[in-house]
Protein backbone atom coordinates (compact mmCIF):
# COMPACT_ATOMS: atom_id res chain seq x y z
CA UNK A 1 0.00 0.00 0.00
CA UNK A 2 1.58 3.66 -0.69
CA UNK A 3 2.20 5.81 1.74
CA UNK A 4 -0.82 8.51 0.83
CA UNK A 5 -3.05 5.76 1.47
CA UNK A 6 -1.94 4.31 4.53
CA UNK A 7 -2.10 8.69 5.57
CA UNK A 8 -5.65 8.54 4.28
CA UNK A 9 -6.69 5.05 5.95
CA UNK A 10 -4.84 6.48 9.22
CA UNK A 11 -7.37 9.87 9.54
CA UNK A 12 -4.33 11.72 9.23
CA UNK A 13 -4.76 13.48 6.04
CA UNK A 14 -8.02 13.46 3.68
CA UNK A 15 -8.44 12.38 0.59
CA UNK A 16 -8.96 15.97 -1.07
CA UNK A 17 -5.46 16.96 0.40
CA UNK A 18 -3.81 13.89 -1.02
CA UNK A 19 -5.36 14.26 -4.50
CA UNK A 20 -3.58 18.10 -4.06
CA UNK A 21 -0.25 16.62 -3.22
CA UNK A 22 -0.58 13.84 -5.80
CA UNK A 23 -1.52 17.06 -8.40
CA UNK A 24 1.60 19.12 -7.31
CA UNK A 25 3.58 15.77 -7.33
CA UNK A 26 3.14 15.08 -11.16
CA UNK A 27 5.21 18.77 -11.70
CA UNK A 28 8.12 17.98 -8.97
CA UNK A 29 10.66 15.42 -8.47
CA UNK A 30 9.63 15.48 -4.69
CA UNK A 31 8.20 12.77 -2.88
CA UNK A 32 4.74 12.63 -1.96
CA UNK A 33 5.86 12.67 2.16
CA UNK A 34 7.79 15.95 1.49
CA UNK A 35 4.83 18.02 -0.36
CA UNK A 36 2.65 16.76 2.91
CA UNK A 37 4.67 18.49 4.85
CA UNK A 38 5.67 21.42 3.12
CA UNK A 39 1.72 22.10 3.13
CA UNK A 40 1.33 21.01 7.10
CA UNK A 41 -0.67 18.51 6.30
CA UNK A 42 1.34 16.10 8.53
CA UNK A 43 4.67 16.70 10.53
CA UNK A 44 7.46 14.89 9.91
CA UNK A 45 6.94 12.23 12.76
CA UNK A 46 3.82 11.18 11.61
CA UNK A 47 5.83 10.11 8.08
CA UNK A 48 8.22 8.40 9.90
CA UNK A 49 5.64 6.03 11.31
CA UNK A 50 4.10 5.31 8.48
CA UNK A 51 7.31 4.46 6.46
CA UNK A 52 7.97 2.33 9.27
CA UNK A 53 5.16 0.72 8.97
CA UNK A 54 5.23 0.75 5.63
CA UNK A 55 8.76 -0.80 5.17
CA UNK A 56 9.06 -2.50 8.00
CA UNK A 57 11.95 -0.34 8.64
CA UNK A 58 12.64 0.53 12.51
CA UNK A 59 11.68 4.06 13.57
CA UNK A 60 13.98 6.39 16.03
CA UNK A 61 13.74 9.47 17.77
CA UNK A 62 16.67 11.11 17.80
CA UNK A 63 15.78 13.80 20.50
CA UNK A 64 15.67 10.90 22.94
CA UNK A 65 18.55 8.58 21.36
CA UNK A 66 22.12 8.46 23.16
CA UNK A 67 24.63 8.54 20.49
CA UNK A 68 27.65 6.07 20.62
CA UNK A 69 30.48 8.89 20.17
CA UNK A 70 32.73 5.58 18.64
CA UNK A 71 30.01 4.99 16.06
CA UNK A 72 30.05 8.76 15.33
CA UNK A 73 33.84 8.87 14.80
CA UNK A 74 33.72 5.77 12.15
CA UNK A 75 32.04 8.26 9.49
CA UNK A 76 33.04 11.15 8.39
CA UNK A 77 30.98 14.11 8.55
CA UNK A 78 31.34 14.85 4.84
CA UNK A 79 29.18 11.80 4.47
CA UNK A 80 26.69 12.02 7.16
CA UNK A 81 25.92 15.17 5.68
CA UNK A 82 26.00 14.26 2.03
CA UNK A 83 23.62 10.92 2.68
CA UNK A 84 21.34 12.87 5.85
CA UNK A 85 22.34 9.94 8.38
CA UNK A 86 23.89 9.48 11.56
CA UNK A 87 25.39 6.56 13.40
CA UNK A 88 23.89 5.74 16.51
CA UNK A 89 25.55 2.55 17.86
CA UNK A 90 28.19 0.03 16.98
CA UNK A 91 28.32 -2.85 18.37
CA UNK A 92 29.13 -6.71 17.75
CA UNK A 93 30.38 -5.52 13.73
CA UNK A 94 26.84 -4.46 13.25
CA UNK A 95 26.66 -0.52 12.66
CA UNK A 96 23.08 0.88 13.53
CA UNK A 97 22.49 4.32 11.33
CA UNK A 98 19.83 6.69 11.16
CA UNK A 99 18.70 7.70 8.18
CA UNK A 100 15.85 10.18 6.17
CA UNK A 101 16.20 7.65 3.60
CA UNK A 102 16.95 4.02 4.88
CA UNK A 103 16.59 2.89 0.68
CA UNK A 104 19.17 4.79 -0.83
CA UNK A 105 21.33 1.96 -1.42
CA UNK A 106 24.29 3.87 -2.65
CA UNK A 107 24.54 5.46 0.49
CA UNK A 108 24.63 2.08 2.85
CA UNK A 109 27.27 0.69 0.52
CA UNK A 110 29.58 3.04 0.72
CA UNK A 111 29.50 3.02 4.61
CA UNK A 112 29.74 -0.75 4.67
CA UNK A 113 32.79 -0.44 2.69
CA UNK A 114 34.17 2.71 4.34
CA UNK A 115 33.60 1.06 7.98
CA UNK A 116 33.45 -3.14 7.03
CA UNK A 117 30.52 -3.45 9.39
CA UNK A 118 26.46 -4.44 8.65
CA UNK A 119 24.83 -1.45 8.31
CA UNK A 120 21.45 -1.70 9.85
CA UNK A 121 19.44 1.42 8.85
CA UNK A 122 16.78 2.97 11.17
CA UNK A 123 14.15 5.80 10.05
CA UNK A 124 14.46 9.35 11.26
CA UNK A 125 13.17 13.11 10.56
CA UNK A 126 15.69 14.71 8.66
CA UNK A 127 15.09 17.60 11.14
CA UNK A 128 16.70 15.02 13.79
CA UNK A 129 19.28 13.50 11.28
CA UNK A 130 20.58 17.33 10.63
CA UNK A 131 20.75 18.81 14.03
CA UNK A 132 21.75 15.13 15.09
CA UNK A 133 24.43 15.70 13.01
CA UNK A 134 25.61 19.27 14.03
CA UNK A 135 25.32 18.29 18.15
CA UNK A 136 27.48 15.48 17.79
CA UNK A 137 30.26 16.85 14.90
CA UNK A 138 30.06 20.02 16.46
CA UNK A 139 30.49 19.36 19.65
CA UNK A 140 34.06 20.62 19.93
CA UNK A 141 33.51 23.73 17.68
CA UNK A 142 30.38 24.56 19.87
CA UNK A 143 32.50 24.51 23.10
CA UNK A 144 35.38 26.76 21.63
CA UNK A 145 32.90 28.83 20.59
CA UNK A 146 31.19 29.39 24.05
CA UNK A 147 34.37 29.50 25.39
CA UNK A 148 35.44 32.08 23.38
CA UNK A 149 31.85 33.98 24.08
CA UNK A 150 32.47 33.88 27.82
CA UNK A 151 35.94 34.49 27.71
CA UNK A 152 35.25 37.68 25.67
CA UNK A 153 32.14 38.54 27.69
CA UNK A 154 34.78 38.50 30.62
CA UNK A 155 37.31 41.17 28.80
CA UNK A 156 34.74 43.80 28.22
CA UNK A 157 32.73 43.36 31.66
CA UNK A 158 29.61 42.48 30.20
CA UNK A 159 26.64 42.43 32.24
CA UNK A 160 24.59 39.99 30.36
CA UNK A 161 25.14 38.03 27.35
CA UNK A 162 22.28 38.16 24.36
CA UNK A 163 22.21 34.90 21.32
CA UNK A 164 19.45 36.47 19.09
CA UNK A 165 18.44 34.07 16.38
CA UNK A 166 17.72 35.59 12.92
CA UNK A 167 17.25 34.05 9.31
CA UNK A 168 21.28 34.57 8.71
CA UNK A 169 22.27 33.17 11.98
CA UNK A 170 22.67 33.71 15.95
CA UNK A 171 23.68 37.19 16.51
CA UNK A 172 25.68 37.65 19.61
CA UNK A 173 25.80 40.61 21.63
CA UNK A 174 26.68 42.13 25.14
CA UNK A 175 25.36 44.11 27.42
CA UNK A 176 28.11 46.25 29.13
CA UNK A 177 26.70 49.35 31.19
CA UNK A 178 23.68 50.27 30.07
CA UNK A 179 24.61 49.70 25.96
CA UNK A 180 23.82 46.43 24.07
CA UNK A 181 26.48 46.12 21.88
CA UNK A 182 26.30 43.69 18.59
CA UNK A 183 29.63 41.02 18.64
CA UNK A 184 29.54 38.60 16.18
CA UNK A 185 27.26 36.19 14.17
CA UNK A 186 27.18 32.67 14.60
CA UNK A 187 26.30 30.40 11.24
CA UNK A 188 23.13 28.69 11.26
CA UNK A 189 24.62 25.39 11.21
CA UNK A 190 26.08 26.41 14.52
CA UNK A 191 23.21 27.31 15.99
CA UNK A 192 21.81 23.83 17.71
CA UNK A 193 24.90 22.88 18.39
CA UNK A 194 25.87 25.93 20.13
CA UNK A 195 22.51 26.35 22.33
CA UNK A 196 22.20 22.50 23.18
CA UNK A 197 25.81 23.38 24.33
CA UNK A 198 24.82 25.84 26.73
CA UNK A 199 21.43 24.13 27.94
CA UNK A 200 23.13 21.09 28.89
CA UNK A 201 25.75 23.25 30.64
CA UNK A 202 23.00 24.63 32.53
CA UNK A 203 20.83 21.75 33.59
CA UNK A 204 17.73 22.45 31.34
CA UNK A 205 16.65 19.97 28.75
CA UNK A 206 17.97 20.25 24.86
CA UNK A 207 14.85 18.83 23.57
CA UNK A 208 12.15 21.37 24.84
CA UNK A 209 12.47 23.81 22.61
CA UNK A 210 8.27 25.01 22.85
CA UNK A 211 8.46 26.51 26.18
CA UNK A 212 10.99 29.28 27.77
CA UNK A 213 13.19 27.52 30.17
CA UNK A 214 15.61 28.94 33.32
CA UNK A 215 18.71 27.16 34.96
CA UNK A 216 22.50 28.18 35.72
CA UNK A 217 25.63 26.76 35.07
CA UNK A 218 29.10 27.64 36.03
CA UNK A 219 32.25 27.54 34.18
CA UNK A 220 36.08 28.32 34.59
CA UNK A 221 37.08 31.22 32.13
CA UNK A 222 40.48 31.90 32.38
CA UNK A 223 40.96 30.30 35.94
CA UNK A 224 38.24 32.02 37.03
CA UNK A 225 34.96 30.14 38.32
CA UNK A 226 32.10 32.01 36.65
CA UNK A 227 28.52 31.94 37.44
CA UNK A 228 26.03 32.32 35.25
CA UNK A 229 22.28 32.58 34.89
CA UNK A 230 20.70 30.92 31.50
CA UNK A 231 17.00 31.87 30.07
CA UNK A 232 15.76 30.42 26.78
CA UNK A 233 12.53 31.75 25.17
CA UNK A 234 11.16 30.29 21.80
CA UNK A 235 11.05 32.66 18.82
CA UNK A 236 9.75 32.30 14.59
CA UNK A 237 13.43 31.90 13.98
CA UNK A 238 14.69 29.22 17.10
CA UNK A 239 15.31 29.56 20.69
CA UNK A 240 16.66 32.96 21.68
CA UNK A 241 19.20 32.57 24.93
CA UNK A 242 19.96 35.16 27.73
CA UNK A 243 22.86 34.89 29.87
CA UNK A 244 23.88 36.95 32.66
CA UNK A 245 26.87 37.06 34.45
CA UNK A 246 27.46 36.87 38.09
CA UNK A 247 30.52 38.85 38.52
CA UNK A 248 33.04 36.90 40.58
CA UNK A 249 34.30 40.12 41.94
CA UNK A 250 30.83 41.72 43.24
CA UNK A 251 31.03 38.87 46.59
CA UNK A 252 34.26 41.11 47.19
CA UNK A 253 33.60 44.62 46.91
CA UNK A 254 33.26 46.75 49.82
CA UNK A 255 31.90 50.03 50.45
CA UNK A 256 34.86 52.02 50.03
CA UNK A 257 34.74 50.67 46.36
CA UNK A 258 31.25 51.67 45.45
CA UNK A 259 32.91 55.15 43.51
CA UNK A 260 31.04 57.19 46.35
CA UNK A 261 32.58 60.83 46.59
CA UNK A 262 33.08 61.42 50.11
CA UNK A 263 30.22 63.07 50.98
CA UNK A 264 27.67 60.55 49.65
CA UNK A 265 29.66 57.20 51.58
CA UNK A 266 29.26 59.35 54.95
CA UNK A 267 25.67 59.95 54.21
CA UNK A 268 25.00 56.37 52.75
CA UNK A 269 26.64 54.77 55.38
CA UNK A 270 24.71 57.26 58.58
CA UNK A 271 21.35 56.44 56.97
CA UNK A 272 22.75 52.36 57.37
CA UNK A 273 23.46 52.77 60.86
CA UNK A 274 20.74 55.03 62.14
CA UNK A 275 18.60 54.15 65.03
CA UNK A 276 14.79 52.80 64.21
CA UNK A 277 15.75 51.35 61.06
CA UNK A 278 14.05 52.45 57.87
CA UNK A 279 13.71 51.91 54.66
CA UNK A 280 17.05 52.55 52.13
CA UNK A 281 16.44 52.63 48.20
CA UNK A 282 18.97 52.28 45.22
CA UNK A 283 17.51 52.84 42.02
CA UNK A 284 18.51 52.96 38.33
CA UNK A 285 18.06 51.13 35.46
CA UNK A 286 18.69 47.94 34.64
CA UNK A 287 22.50 47.63 35.11
CA UNK A 288 23.35 50.23 36.75
CA UNK A 289 24.88 48.48 39.80
CA UNK A 290 22.11 48.19 42.24
CA UNK A 291 22.30 45.04 43.48
CA UNK A 292 26.30 45.46 43.56
CA UNK A 293 25.69 48.25 45.87
CA UNK A 294 23.15 46.52 47.77
CA UNK A 295 25.55 43.56 48.06
CA UNK A 296 28.25 45.88 49.54
CA UNK A 297 25.88 47.43 51.87
CA UNK A 298 25.22 43.95 53.50
CA UNK A 299 28.61 42.95 53.53
CA UNK A 300 29.03 46.16 55.27
CA UNK A 301 26.39 45.10 57.85
CA UNK A 302 26.94 41.33 58.64
CA UNK A 303 27.67 41.22 62.20
CA UNK A 304 27.00 38.44 65.01
CA UNK A 305 23.69 40.85 66.29
CA UNK A 306 22.46 41.01 63.30
CA UNK A 307 19.49 38.96 61.57
CA UNK A 308 19.87 40.02 58.04
CA UNK A 309 16.99 38.11 55.64
CA UNK A 310 16.97 38.66 51.92
CA UNK A 311 14.45 38.22 49.21
CA UNK A 312 16.00 37.96 45.16
CA UNK A 313 14.69 37.14 42.01
CA UNK A 314 17.42 35.68 40.99
CA UNK A 315 19.80 35.17 43.86
CA UNK A 316 23.07 36.42 42.22
CA UNK A 317 25.86 35.83 45.25
CA UNK A 318 25.90 33.72 48.21
CA UNK A 319 26.68 35.91 51.07
CA UNK A 320 27.77 34.10 54.22
CA UNK A 321 26.51 35.82 57.42
CA UNK A 322 22.68 35.94 55.65
CA UNK A 323 19.63 34.02 55.23
CA UNK A 324 18.87 34.35 51.29
CA UNK A 325 15.48 33.05 50.07
CA UNK A 326 14.91 33.05 46.46
CA UNK A 327 11.50 34.07 44.65
CA UNK A 328 9.62 31.33 42.81
CA UNK A 329 6.86 33.06 40.88
CA UNK A 330 5.87 29.72 39.05
CA UNK A 331 5.16 27.99 42.68
CA UNK A 332 3.89 30.95 44.22
CA UNK A 333 6.53 32.55 46.19
CA UNK A 334 6.43 36.35 44.85
CA UNK A 335 8.66 38.86 46.51
CA UNK A 336 5.30 39.71 48.58
CA UNK A 337 4.34 36.68 49.84
CA UNK A 338 8.44 36.21 50.54
CA UNK A 339 8.25 39.15 52.83
CA UNK A 340 5.25 38.36 54.66
CA UNK A 341 7.39 35.12 55.94
CA UNK A 342 10.61 36.74 56.33
CA UNK A 343 8.03 39.15 58.93
CA UNK A 344 7.90 36.36 60.67
CA UNK A 345 11.81 35.38 61.49
CA UNK A 346 12.89 37.78 63.41
CA UNK A 347 14.81 39.97 61.36
CA UNK A 348 16.76 43.31 61.94
CA UNK A 349 17.84 43.90 58.48
CA UNK A 350 15.93 42.69 55.00
CA UNK A 351 16.98 43.04 51.53
CA UNK A 352 14.47 42.90 49.24
CA UNK A 353 15.89 42.43 45.51
CA UNK A 354 13.40 43.99 43.46
CA UNK A 355 10.60 46.11 45.02
CA UNK A 356 8.32 45.67 41.12
CA UNK A 357 4.69 46.46 42.35
CA UNK A 358 2.72 48.23 45.03
CA UNK A 359 2.35 44.82 47.21
CA UNK A 360 6.03 44.61 47.28
CA UNK A 361 6.30 48.08 48.11
CA UNK A 362 3.76 48.39 50.97
CA UNK A 363 5.49 45.26 52.42
CA UNK A 364 8.76 46.79 52.27
CA UNK A 365 6.80 50.02 53.97
CA UNK A 366 5.63 48.26 56.66
CA UNK A 367 8.66 46.17 57.36
CA UNK A 368 10.44 49.14 57.70
CA UNK A 369 8.03 51.25 59.88
CA UNK A 370 8.23 48.09 62.40
CA UNK A 371 12.06 49.42 63.11
CA UNK A 372 13.94 47.24 60.88
CA UNK A 373 16.51 48.45 58.23
CA UNK A 374 14.69 47.56 54.65
CA UNK A 375 17.15 47.88 51.64
CA UNK A 376 15.74 47.60 48.14
CA UNK A 377 16.24 48.22 44.64
CA UNK A 378 13.76 49.69 42.24
CA UNK A 379 13.86 50.71 38.91
CA UNK A 380 13.95 54.66 38.28
CA UNK A 381 15.95 57.19 36.82
CA UNK A 382 16.77 60.03 40.09
CA UNK A 383 15.58 60.34 42.99
CA UNK A 384 12.57 61.76 43.12
CA UNK A 385 10.94 59.77 40.72
CA UNK A 386 11.73 57.11 43.46
CA UNK A 387 9.51 59.07 45.45
CA UNK A 388 7.11 59.44 42.82
CA UNK A 389 6.94 56.12 42.13
CA UNK A 390 6.10 54.82 45.59
CA UNK A 391 3.50 57.55 45.83
CA UNK A 392 2.25 55.68 42.95
CA UNK A 393 1.98 52.31 44.41
CA UNK A 394 -0.43 53.73 46.71
CA UNK A 395 2.10 54.61 49.89
CA UNK A 396 -0.07 57.27 51.78
CA UNK A 397 2.45 60.51 52.33
CA UNK A 398 2.17 59.66 56.51
CA UNK A 399 3.82 55.99 56.17
CA UNK A 400 6.20 57.44 52.71
CA UNK A 401 7.25 60.26 54.99
CA UNK A 402 7.92 58.14 58.25
CA UNK A 403 9.54 54.67 56.72
CA UNK A 404 11.55 56.59 54.13
CA UNK A 405 15.35 56.85 54.87
CA UNK A 406 17.56 57.61 52.17
CA UNK A 407 17.46 57.09 48.57
CA UNK A 408 20.29 56.79 46.40
CA UNK A 409 20.12 56.81 42.58
CA UNK A 410 23.26 55.57 40.21
CA UNK A 411 24.25 55.12 36.37
CA UNK A 412 27.25 52.60 35.33
CA UNK A 413 29.37 54.90 32.84
CA UNK A 414 32.86 54.00 31.35
CA UNK A 415 36.52 54.66 33.02
CA UNK A 416 38.95 56.20 31.65
CA UNK A 417 42.14 53.31 31.03
CA UNK A 418 44.78 53.93 33.90
CA UNK A 419 47.35 52.62 31.62
CA UNK A 420 47.25 55.22 28.68
CA UNK A 421 45.72 58.17 30.45
CA UNK A 422 47.05 61.75 29.31
CA UNK A 423 45.77 64.98 29.82
CA UNK A 424 44.80 67.28 27.00
CA UNK A 425 42.82 70.50 26.55
CA UNK A 426 39.14 70.81 27.56
CA UNK A 427 36.68 70.95 24.88
CA UNK A 428 34.91 74.06 24.68
CA UNK A 429 31.67 72.35 25.82
CA UNK A 430 33.12 70.14 28.52
CA UNK A 431 33.90 74.09 29.89
CA UNK A 432 30.80 75.21 29.46
CA UNK A 433 29.81 72.37 31.60
CA UNK A 434 31.83 73.09 34.22
CA UNK A 435 31.07 75.82 34.70
CA UNK A 436 27.51 75.80 34.60
CA UNK A 437 27.59 73.05 37.39
CA UNK A 438 29.96 75.69 39.61
CA UNK A 439 33.53 72.74 39.01
CA UNK A 440 35.88 75.76 37.86
CA UNK A 441 36.22 77.45 41.24
CA UNK A 442 39.22 78.94 41.72
CA UNK A 443 40.34 76.62 45.18
CA UNK A 444 40.50 73.99 43.05
CA UNK A 445 43.64 71.69 42.79
CA UNK A 446 46.42 73.50 40.89
CA UNK A 447 48.54 69.76 40.11
CA UNK A 448 47.70 66.36 39.76
CA UNK A 449 47.47 64.20 42.45
CA UNK A 450 50.44 61.71 43.09
CA UNK A 451 47.79 58.85 41.62
CA UNK A 452 48.20 60.62 38.05
CA UNK A 453 44.42 61.66 38.50
CA UNK A 454 44.54 65.38 36.34
CA UNK A 455 42.28 67.79 37.59
CA UNK A 456 41.18 70.72 35.72
CA UNK A 457 42.86 73.86 36.96
CA UNK A 458 46.43 72.15 35.81
CA UNK A 459 47.74 73.68 32.90
CA UNK A 460 48.63 72.78 29.62
CA UNK A 461 50.30 75.65 27.59
CA UNK A 462 47.98 78.11 29.49
CA UNK A 463 44.73 76.23 28.59
CA UNK A 464 42.45 74.13 31.10
CA UNK A 465 43.27 70.27 31.09
CA UNK A 466 41.41 67.07 30.88
CA UNK A 467 41.97 63.73 30.97
CA UNK A 468 41.27 61.19 27.65
CA UNK A 469 42.55 57.37 27.18
CA UNK A 470 45.17 57.44 24.34
CA UNK A 471 44.09 53.93 23.86
CA UNK A 472 46.16 50.75 23.71
CA UNK A 473 46.43 47.07 24.15
CA UNK A 474 44.75 46.89 27.64
CA UNK A 475 41.72 48.59 26.59
CA UNK A 476 41.29 47.45 23.03
CA UNK A 477 42.47 50.96 21.78
CA UNK A 478 39.16 52.69 22.71
CA UNK A 479 40.75 54.72 26.38
CA UNK A 480 38.29 53.22 28.24
CA UNK A 481 38.39 50.12 30.54
CA UNK A 482 36.22 49.49 32.97
CA UNK A 483 32.99 50.98 34.37
CA UNK A 484 32.55 53.69 37.34
CA UNK A 485 29.45 54.87 39.55
CA UNK A 486 27.85 58.02 39.29
CA UNK A 487 24.96 58.71 42.03
CA UNK A 488 22.87 61.47 43.93
CA UNK A 489 21.94 60.34 47.43
CA UNK A 490 18.96 62.04 49.07
CA UNK A 491 18.64 61.66 53.16
CA UNK A 492 15.32 62.34 54.41
CA UNK A 493 16.09 64.77 57.13
CA UNK A 494 13.71 66.40 59.37
CA UNK A 495 13.10 69.41 56.75
CA UNK A 496 12.19 66.85 53.74
CA UNK A 497 10.46 64.65 56.52
CA UNK A 498 7.87 67.33 57.32
CA UNK A 499 7.53 68.74 53.78
CA UNK A 500 6.89 64.61 52.51
CA UNK A 501 4.12 64.84 55.24
CA UNK A 502 1.98 67.31 53.22
CA UNK A 503 1.69 65.28 50.39
CA UNK A 504 3.17 68.52 48.23
CA UNK A 505 3.68 67.77 44.16
CA UNK A 506 6.90 66.79 42.65
CA UNK A 507 8.20 71.21 41.44
CA UNK A 508 7.83 72.03 45.11
CA UNK A 509 10.15 68.73 46.07
CA UNK A 510 12.47 69.97 43.46
CA UNK A 511 12.67 73.85 44.69
CA UNK A 512 13.61 72.31 48.38
CA UNK A 513 15.88 69.97 47.26
CA UNK A 514 17.78 73.31 45.00
CA UNK A 515 17.23 75.09 48.18
CA UNK A 516 19.04 72.68 50.54
CA UNK A 517 22.19 72.31 48.46
CA UNK A 518 21.27 69.01 47.03
CA UNK A 519 23.60 67.80 43.79
CA UNK A 520 21.94 65.84 41.42
CA UNK A 521 23.72 62.91 39.87
CA UNK A 522 24.42 65.06 36.39
CA UNK A 523 27.38 67.17 39.11
CA UNK A 524 28.60 63.88 40.41
CA UNK A 525 28.93 62.69 36.98
CA UNK A 526 31.18 66.23 35.64
CA UNK A 527 32.78 66.23 39.57
CA UNK A 528 34.49 62.39 38.55
CA UNK A 529 35.44 63.91 34.33
CA UNK A 530 37.19 66.92 36.10
CA UNK A 531 38.73 64.44 38.61
CA UNK A 532 40.25 62.38 35.69
CA UNK A 533 38.08 59.15 36.06
CA UNK A 534 35.57 59.42 33.13
CA UNK A 535 34.75 61.67 30.49
CA UNK A 536 32.32 64.18 30.31
CA UNK A 537 30.71 62.88 27.01
CA UNK A 538 29.44 59.83 28.57
CA UNK A 539 28.35 61.57 31.57
CA UNK A 540 25.55 63.27 29.42
CA UNK A 541 24.92 60.62 27.32
CA UNK A 542 24.00 58.21 30.32
CA UNK A 543 22.19 60.51 32.62
CA UNK A 544 20.19 63.27 30.08
CA UNK A 545 20.23 61.22 27.03
CA UNK A 546 22.29 61.41 23.57
CA UNK A 547 22.66 65.57 22.70
CA UNK A 548 21.66 66.49 25.72
CA UNK A 549 24.10 69.04 27.80
CA UNK A 550 22.15 71.04 30.42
Amino acid sequence: MRVGELLVMNGLITEEQLGQALKEQAHTAKKIGEILIEHGFINERQLVEVLEFQLGIPAVNLTDAPYDLEAVRLIDESVARKYGLIPIECKNKKLKVAMADPLNEGAIQEIQIQTGMIVQPFLATRTEVEEGIIRQYGLTESVQVLTEILGSAMEQQAVRIHLDPQEHGLVVKYRIGTELKEQRTIPSIMRVALINRIKHQAGLDPAERRLPQEGHMEIKIRGVAVEYRVSTIPTVNGESVVIRVMDPSAKRLKMTELAFREDHAQQFERELRRPGGGLVLISGPCGSGKTTTLYAALHHLIGEDQRILTVEDPMERRILGTTQVEVNERIGLTFASALRSVLQQDPNIIMIGDIRDAETAEMAVRAALSGRLVLGAVHGSHVLQTIDRLRGWGIDSYRLASSLSCIVSQRLVRRICHQCRQSIAATAEEIRLFETHGLLEDNDPKQPKGNFRTFLKAKIDGKITVTRGAGCRLCDQTGMQGFTAVHEVLEVDEPLHQLLLQNPPMSELERHLEKTGFKPMLYDGLWKAREGLTIAEDIVKAINGIGKST
